[in-house]
């Protein structure tokens, strides 16, 4: 197993025309298209080049070299040793880069991301195991204790500190993104210009869709749309940009004594999950990983305080609906995202 999201992608990315199925090539296009499984999810890839060779394999060897390093799902991997608490373990690139990442994203957003949330989130259920333990005010301020990314370092021996030994590291709102970066750098490396890489719905693009002589569009699913028919809430050119989706309005958990729903996203500050008005937050940034941790990042803010974020940070592009006093669903766009609205 992989990243398995604790969450559902809320808005589906449909990579409008692109007609994802299976490793193929078409001679006179030279267009290729890649899939398979991936971190608890899928993947699914189509580039354009002149080379032949079937790439899959290498992509497969990327996702599971990620796994090994950052995936809870797996025992074996870095993050569950260190989680464990073995402070012993060497990390590798991928980890120091995510850690790295995250470390700014806390920093800019006031704490409001945080991935050492994890022994929090699976208190809550939402771990690997699925375990839910009975939670009130008082549990959770003992927990917030294992909380903080101000509690851990990177070494310059490349190990991970730990103020506590139950400090538990959760990087599933950005690893993935990040796993799409490092896919785009292999593509770039190799010379590919046009591509649009997705795993478990996050994705960027490259280039142009050359074969069709025009940009790389992407459709986002209506979250309120009925099972019969599908309706797309918005259609965007994506150029050489990363693009990530979080939401709250199909993944939750319920008590079975109480009854009350708890959504996925646990507020870092309170330690409780989140219940705000919004519903779900797409962003598109510079790195896919950036795009993925700013859409965990808005789900967590006070939509107010979203909106004043954002305008500090010309440089993503956000996407937020959310339900008003009528609770009817609204939309927020930056200006960046204006900008890329299918016309």
């Amino acid at each position: 197993m992989g990243f398995r999201k604790s969450f559902s992608i809320l808005v589906v990315f449909t990579l409008l025309g692109m007609g994802f199925t299976g490793c193929k090539s078409q001679e006179k296009s030279r267009t290729m298209t890649i899939s398979g499984e991936a971190q608890g999810s899928t993947y699914s890839i189509k580039y354009i080049s002149d080379e032949q060779e079937d790439l899959k394999p290498a992509i497969d060897s990327i996702l599971l070299a990620i796994d090994m390093s950052m995936s809870t799902y797996r025992p074996d991997s870095d993050i569950s040793r260190i989680n464990a608490g073995d402070s012993t373990v060497v990390v590798d690139e991928n980890f120091r880069n995510v850690f790295l990442g995250s470390q700014k994203i806390w920093k800019e957003s006031g704490g409001s991301f945080d991935p050492t949330i994890g022994t929090l989130v699976r208190a809550w259920g939402f771990g690997p195991d699925h375990h839910r333990i009975p939670l009130d005010s008082t549990r959770v301020d003992s927990l917030l204790q294992y909380c903080g990314f101000e509690k851990v370092a990177l070494t310059p021996q490349n190990t991970i500190w730990k103020k506590d030994k139950n400090i538990y590291f959760d990087f599933n709102s950005i690893a993935q993104g990040y796993t799409v970066d490092v896919i785009v750098n292999f593509f770039l490396d190799r010379g590919i210009d046009d591509f649009i890489v997705e795993v478990g719905g996050e994705l960027a693009a490259h280039g142009r869709n050359t074969e069709k002589d025009k940009n790389w569009v992407v459709g986002i699913d209506d979250p309120l749309q009925g099972t019969e028919g599908r309706t797309f809430i918005a259609k965007i050119n994506i150029n050489n940009l990363g693009m990530a989706t979080s939401g709250n309005y199909r993944k939750t958990i319920t008590d079975s004594i109480t009854g009350e729903k708890y959504v996925h996203t646990v507020d870092p500050k309170t330690g409780f999950t989140k219940k705000g008005s919004v519903v779900s937050t797409t962003v598109l940034a510079e790195t896919c990983m950036e795009a993925d941790a700013y859409a965990t990042t808005f789900m967590v803010m006070d939509l107010e305080r979203s909106k004043e974020f954002l305008k500090t940070k010309p440089e993503l592009h956000a996407f937020i609906l959310y339900m008003d006093e009528n609770n009817e669903m609204q939309k927020y766009m930056t200006e960046g995202f204006k900008a890329l609205l299918l016309k």
